[in-house]
């Protein structure tokens, strides 16, 4: 088989695509014959070393989807998702046209959906779905901020967010992407200059009553500040790869009755039925998949190279 094999952290050089056996799954786990896999920025932390308890060399890969291609409780044949677990960094991952996953990271689902957009919805959603449920407890009729709207993970959470009947705020950097975050049902797209936070109370006076921060410490106390008093920040994503809060002193940091939550979840926080009935939503045009952009595996050092330089919007999927 095919697989991109990453020798240790560094470059997009260290990424190579080299043939491999098949693995042969032990008890427990099993085999998927993998037709797409989602790029996340968990991977490009891996190859860049920000990741740890990592082992190389290493075939990276925190999700993909697939057919299941060994013998377990599941149908061989049988469409799944598999992600998380250590998946791409205790052990093999999804960049390969074979992968072995222990059988508690596959979710089950049927559709008819080309693999391309398949391979965008896993993770995306998982961290979409926790993020808003456990993360923020989201309700109709609230206000919602997305810091980092343009991500993958920002268009997931706003098309659940306005499914629940919340009102979505959410920024990017690039003042021509607003007319895409307004397309894909934000009802009001912010240009981030580092001064969020005015602008929200421009429209929320009292502020927010929920944010999800995507883009990591750098741009916290500004998102913190855009939210009320009792109102929630769901800490989720890094897209500057910045995650610590240094010399953190909670009462000068934090604004007076504003909570700071995070969420980060496996396979088995994303119910089969909640990936179902949005493949189902996306199958049937009533909901509109976030952009897409695709890539065959021989490729995976351009795509990477695109990943870490934040040049295309939405998710990036590899095709084995």
């Amino acid at each position: 088989m095919r697989a991109a094999v990453l020798s240790g952290p560094g470059p997009v050089e260290n990424l190579t695509v080299v043939d491999k056996p098949v693995p042969e799954p032990e008890p427990g786990w099993v085999r998927i014959r993998v037709r797409a896999f989602g790029l996340n920025r968990s991977e490009l932390h891996t190859r860049l070393g920000l990741a740890e308890g990592v082992t190389f060399p290493r075939v990276p890969g925190i999700e993909a989807v697939g057919e299941v291609d060994s013998d377990c409780d599941l149908p061989r044949g049988q469409q799944v998702a598999a992600m998380m677990g250590g998946m791409g960094r205790v052990f093999d991952g999804g960049y390969a046209q074979y992968t072995v996953v222990p059988r508690h990271t596959l979710v089950p689902f049927s559709s008819r959906l080309p693999w391309e957009v398949l391979g965008a919805v896993p993770e995306t959603l998982q961290t979409a779905y926790g993020s808003l449920t456990t993360g923020l407890d989201l309700r109709a009729g609230q206000t919602l901020l997305i810091r980092g709207g343009t991500s993958a993970l920002g268009f997931a959470t706003a098309a659940l967010a306005k499914d629940i009947g919340a009102t979505v705020l959410a920024t990017t950097r690039s003042a021509d992407r607003t007319s895409v975050l307004r397309d894909h049902g934000v009802d009001h797209p912010l240009v981030d200059d580092g001064h969020v936070a005015e602008r929200v109370r421009e429209i929320v006076p009292e502020g927010v009553h929920a944010a999800l921060e995507l883009v990591g410490t750098p741009t916290l106390p500004d998102t913190l500040a855009a939210t009320r008093v009792h109102g929630t920040v769901c800490f989720a994503g890094m897209l500057s790869n910045e995650w610590i809060v240094p010399d953190f002193y909670p009462i000068g940091y934090l604004p007076k009755g504003v909570r700071l939550t995070a969420y980060g979840g496996e396979s088995d926080d994303l119910p089969a039925e909640v990936l179902q009935r949005y493949l189902d939503q996306v199958a049937s045009g009533e909901t509109r998949l976030w952009p897409t952009t695709v890539y065959p595996l021989e490729d995976i050092r351009r795509a990477h190279d695109d990943l870490e330089h934040n040049r295309q919007v939405g998710k990036l999927v590899g095709i084995p």
